[in-house]
């Protein structure tokens, strides 16, 4: 509720100036996850291709299907890594954070989702640390290219998310949502979906996403890895076939 406005000298109406506190943390995080961002997510399907080619996806099992990647793949996989990635960046230890990314990156089971994972990864890095000036940034990104660390697009994300100041679930929160948000784009040039569907099914992917942070938050480093068998073998078919949109 707005308060209620005090009155200047001459009768006119004032209002209390509203606080900003954590405004630029969310700028920063609304401008990682907006799809303008050049990070490559527009080359990806994550896997929906595959399904696709496959025929084992319709327009009504979409929604189905981002849920149990966003539960069983992106969340126990890149998400965990992300806030893993974040807590370390946050305490300085970069080295911990490539720990969680090597770690990351052996799980990757398909060529192209690792080969995907670290083109984006280190496309991410090398954009945000002349767009955000954080040491950290730049710290990781030598050691990416130093071949210390793989690179990963999630461990990427939660060191440049915890040098630009943005809490570790909305950061979490930010990259579930961007991914969402990529594979409906996908789903459009796929023609699974429309425009105004698109939108119902981000809309409708909501309280998983918040389910999903909430347990990526509680995992620790041994916890890390998919179990999305069935995505893994999309990719993999998706890896041979003779014509391909996306790059995953």
């Amino acid at each position: 509720m707005i308060p209620a406005p005090d009155r200047n000298p001459d009768g006119t109406e004032q209002f209390p100036e509203q606080p900003l506190g954590g405004l630029p943390a969310l700028l920063a995080g609304l401008q990682l996850a907006d799809s303008a961002f050049p990070s490559g997510f527009y080359t990806l399907s994550h896997s929906l291709e595959g399904y696709a080619q496959a025929r084992a996806v319709t327009p009504d099992t979409l929604a189905a299907l981002l849920a149990d990647l966003l539960r069983h793949a992106v969340g126990p996989g890149d998400a965990t890594a992300l806030a893993l990635a974040h807590r370390a960046a946050a305490a300085g230890e970069l080295t911990v954070a490539a720990r969680v990314d090597r770690r990351l990156h052996a799980g990757k089971l398909s060529r192209e989702m690792r080969q995907a994972a670290t083109r984006t990864g280190r496309q991410l890095l090398d954009l945000a640390a002349e767009v955000f000036r954080e040491p950290g940034i730049a710290d990781y990104l030598r050691l990416v290219k130093d071949r210390q660390a793989p690179g990963c697009q999630a461990v990427a994300a939660g060191v440049v998310y915890a040098a630009a100041g943005v809490p570790a679930a909305h950061a979490v929160a930010a990259d579930l949502f961007a991914f969402s948000a990529s594979f409906a784009g996908a789903a459009l040039r796929l023609r699974l979906t429309d425009h105004r569907r698109a939108q119902v099914l981000l809309h409708g992917a909501a309280p998983v996403i918040e389910e999903t942070v909430r347990a990526a938050l509680r995992r620790e480093t041994a916890d890390l890895g998919s179990t999305a068998f069935a995505s893994d073998i999309m990719s993999g078919r998706h890896e041979r076939a003779e014509a391909r949109l996306f790059a995953s």
